[in-house]
């Protein structure tokens, strides 16, 4: 029989980073498309300008998502690595006061006593365990990987151009027919959009038909929001056609 190796205990766990990205891209993927499309549907204008319309935001908007999650997880990452030098700077500068903050997180939790100070000998005689805690349990902060900003710049990106696809691709096969398409969009669109949902409480501690109505009903919600807009704008006094 072969020993098993550390890692093969180890239960593997959903990455949230991963999930909020998913579900950032793919969802404002659909809603963006979805109100433009309905939008331009109640203005009634035909099935070729919809499809130049929505492509033209599909590449605008997926290369926009994928560069603001880009920087918003590099500044995540720049701010951990600096509050890691502060960190380490304070230790050895004021260790006491250090010391101070790592009790105070413990007897937060409950500890006291002997107890309290054992465990803050041990963490405190481990420089790496004592930065560590006060990173996670002190300053609230995750670490954020040297290839998180490009992954999630990729996902984000990649989800956006998915989701712009989902509410369009009707448009391809319908003709002129600029309501077919717009029904066969919408119905698409919210089942695509209750997927979504199903998907998050099943990696979470959601509900998956709570979860899928409330992502049907933001999805849609922008969806409809851009037909009245486009309603407006045609009723409008030398606005519409």
């Amino acid at each position: 029989m072969s020993t098993p190796k550390p890692s093969d205990g180890l239960e593997a766990h959903p990455k949230p980073g991963v999930l909020s990205d998913f579900i950032l891209g793919s969802q404002d993927g659909i809603v963006n498309v979805l109100g433009i499309i309905l939008g331009l549907a109640a203005a009634r204008v035909d099935t070729r300008i919809i499809l130049v319309a929505a492509l033209a935001a599909l590449g605008a908007e997926s290369i926009a998502m994928a560069a603001v999650a880009y920087s918003s997880t590099l500044s995540r990452r720049r701010l951990y690595l600096s509050e890691i030098r502060r960190e380490r700077h304070e230790m050895e500068v004021v260790p006491e006061m250090e010391r101070q903050e790592v009790r105070t997180v413990l007897a937060e939790w409950g500890y006291k006593g002997e107890e309290l100070d054992d465990l803050l000998e041990r963490i405190c005689r481990n420089p790496r365990a004592m930065l560590e805690f006060m990173m996670s349990f002190e300053l609230k902060l995750a670490p954020v990987d040297e290839s998180a900003p490009r992954a999630s710049a990729l996902l984000v990106g990649t989800a956006t151009v998915i989701g712009h696809l989902i509410p369009l691709v009707p448009f391809f096969f319908v003709g002129t027919d600029v309501l077919l398409g717009a029904t066969i969009s919408i119905i698409v669109s919210g089942i695509t959009l209750f997927g979504i949902g199903l998907y998050e409480a099943r990696v979470t501690a959601g509900i998956w038909w709570s979860n899928g109505i409330q992502m049907v009903i933001i999805g849609l919600g922008g969806g409809f929001a851009g037909y009245l807009i486009g309603h407006f704008v045609v009723m409008a006094p030398g606005l519409g056609s």
